[in-house]
């Protein structure tokens, strides 16, 4: 089993005690905060359940129907889970400025207290193995689980904090105020993993600084004399390349096929972690003329 997948599997469990625990203190309090905290569990288990297919989906291999492998699936599995982060935080704001509205207190304080401290230390634990994880494997669905789990942390600090004072001070406003602030962290955070997923789906580029990386390679092979149709993409742990490389009408296919393997293999040092499918054309002209007044 991958460590991606391996990752999925001690989110789904840490998910699940953490129903366990909030649900039992919940029932036995009658605390609704610590019902409610149950319930985002609930939640968590179910996006962790959803990360675990996805990662065993997009680690198959290409087949007739699928040429390129089913890669994808994880940016998808970003988008939603970035889109559930969103709606969570806006549910927070909303729910802070609710409470700070009706002025409500926060019944069972005690309870709350311990249970939320339990959860801050299961949280905290699960997303230093989950970062990494994700800086090992550089897997979009961990990286998004991370966030997702850091949400958490943030959010059940930040209420733990608040319940400190308010228990020491009986400043109610404290914990929709922290409520707040942590809204829209989440909300902004979860944007960029949404952004990250849409651009994949979309093929948008590598980053500029691997394709300046890559131009660079392209020119430096002296047997080369231009390139064009330069494109690159990137799926999962893959990363595309596309491009067509002029020759010298009279260099031999041989020496022109040596020096193509010479730039494939130097792109494919940029990052040796990461898998890369080089595809490059020798032309013994530049045909983008051609084809550009071809298509005027």
């Amino acid at each position: 089993m991958t460590l991606q997948r391996q990752a999925t599997l001690v989110s789904s469990s840490v998910a699940t005690i953490l129903i366990f625990i909030k649900l039992t203190i919940g029932i036995l309090s009658g605390s609704v905060a610590v019902l409610a905290s149950a319930i985002d569990s609930v939640l968590d288990l179910i996006v962790s359940a959803f990360n675990y297919f996805a990662i065993s989906k997009a680690e198959q291999p290409a087949d007739e129907k699928f040429n390129y492998g089913k890669g994808k699936i994880e940016a998808l599995a970003a988008v939603i889970e970035g889109t559930v982060i969103t709606v969570s935080g806006i549910f927070i704001f909303y729910q802070s400025i609710k409470k700070a509205y009706i002025k409500e207190d926060i019944a069972y304080l005690d309870s709350s207290l311990w249970v939320m401290g339990v959860s801050l230390a299961l949280t905290v634990g699960l997303v230093v193995y989950l970062n990494f994880i994700a800086e090992k494997t550089g897997n979009m669905v961990v990286k998004s689980d991370a966030l997702h789990y850091k949400s958490d942390v943030l959010s059940n600090g930040a209420i733990l904090i608040s319940l400190v004072i308010i228990k020491a001070t009986d400043i109610q406003i404290i914990d929709s105020i922290m409520g707040v602030i942590i809204s829209v962290y989440i909300i902004y955070s979860a944007y960029e993993i949404i952004k990250e997923g849409v651009y994949i789906l979309l093929d948008a580029s590598l980053d500029d600084a691997i394709v300046e990386n890559i131009k660079e390679i392209i020119c430096s092979e002296n047997e080369l004399s231009s390139y064009h149709y330069l494109k690159t993409r990137k799926s999962a742990n893959v990363n595309f390349v596309d491009v067509h490389l002029v020759f010298n009408a009279g260099i031999s296919l041989l020496k022109a096929h040596q020096a193509g393997d010479k730039i494939e293999e130097k792109i494919k040092q940029i990052n040796p972690e990461e898998e890369w499918i080089v595809n490059a054309h020798l032309d013994p002209y530049d045909d983008s003329i051609i084809n550009d007044s071809n298509h005027q």
